[in-house]
């Protein structure tokens, strides 16, 4: 099979010959169709992401969707000719999607939804999980209460916001004003990223604070949100919770936070099944028309996939860019 093949960090990827893996015990051969790339890709390929533990040579690539060829021994819950979708290598010694062919994990795979594209599927893995555990699993996000939703119209946020809404939440973002209708597009409330936090929880909650915020952007953001969290009941969550950060707001609110680590399954090999069962609630909501991802429009292909990554670094791509690998 062809794969790209990291040999050395901050190089070029190599486009070479490799031989076709074979399912093993409780894994499923899956014919890639499509990739995700994610920021977290440019950074392993840059040398910079130490916590994801690449071995090199590495083949990268987190998501990717495909169809299943072969399933190893002791897997039921997949057949030849599947189409799956997962978050299943590209850390960790893990082979990743920026392959024809991989032998994955099947507890890291869900039936891809029906009516959406190959290239939609593999947008979705990391940013739908990461948005779940922060929201579903550490905050319990339920209907009527208040969620803020720091980068709303970033990956993750995006993808947040629609959960929060399918939970019958009411859902506030904060973005750049050119995104304002997007947001409105989702039902929920646009705020301008660069409003004061004491002005919009002025606002939007009568000075009481939100009830579920979800932080994707890290640093000052994160400091806000501590101060942004309802008294007593608020809960923030952040996916980008590393550096020094005052607990002071956020304890004097009587608060509470969680930090979110969706690689920890692949990195250790523990609990992958619980990637496979959030995706199944994924292709649920998106096969009921809950859950839309913005998807690049530019086709790339693994001969171009350094065009794609440049575009990502100059800003030049609109939505999640996938790679098409067949």
């Amino acid at each position: 099979m062809k794969a790209l093949i990291l040999n050395d960090f901050n190089t070029p990827y190599q486009l070479q010959e490799i031989e076709k893996p074979v399912a093993g015990k409780g894994e499923v051969l899956v014919k890639i169709m499509a990739s995700g790339i994610n920021p977290l890709d440019l950074k392993i390929q840059a040398g910079q992401a130490a916590h994801a533990k690449a071995v090199l040579p590495a083949i990268l690539g987190i998501d990717m969707a495909g169809i299943v060829e072969a399933v190893g021994e002791g897997v039921t819950g997949f057949k030849a000719g599947d189409e799956v979708y997962g978050m299943t290598g590209g850390i960790a010694g893990v082979q990743g999607s920026l392959a024809q062919y991989a032998a994955v994990d099947a507890g890291l795979l869900a039936l891809k939804p029906s009516n959406i594209s190959m290239k939609e599927a593999a947008a979705l893995p990391l940013i739908f999980i990461t948005a779940w555990e922060g929201l579903v699993d550490r905050a319990n996000v339920s209907k009527g209460k208040t969620v803020l939703i720091h980068g709303g119209a970033g990956g993750v946020g995006h993808v947040a916001v629609q959960i929060a809404k399918a939970f019958g939440a009411e859902v506030f973002a904060t973005v750049n004003a050119k995104d304002f209708d997007l947001i409105r597009s989702y039902g929920a409330t646009p705020i301008d990223y660069n409003t004061p936090v004491e002005e919009y929880v002025k606002e939007y909650t009568q000075g009481e604070g939100f009830d579920v915020i979800l932080d994707t952007v890290g640093g000052a953001v994160l400091d806000a949100s501590f101060k942004a969290a309802k008294q007593y009941t608020g809960h923030v969550a952040s996916i980008l919770g590393w550096g020094n950060h005052a607990l002071a707001p956020l304890s004097f609110r009587g608060a509470t936070y969680s930090g979110v680590f969706t690689l920890y399954p692949l990195i250790s090999g523990k609990n992958r099944e619980q990637h496979g069962e959030i995706l199944k609630k994924a292709t649920e909501m998106a096969e009921n028309k809950q859950l839309i991802p913005i998807v690049d429009p530019e086709n790339y292909t693994l001969d171009t996939i350094q065009t794609a990554y440049d575009n990502i670094t100059n800003g030049k791509t609109k939505g999640k860019v996938v790679v098409s690998v067949q």
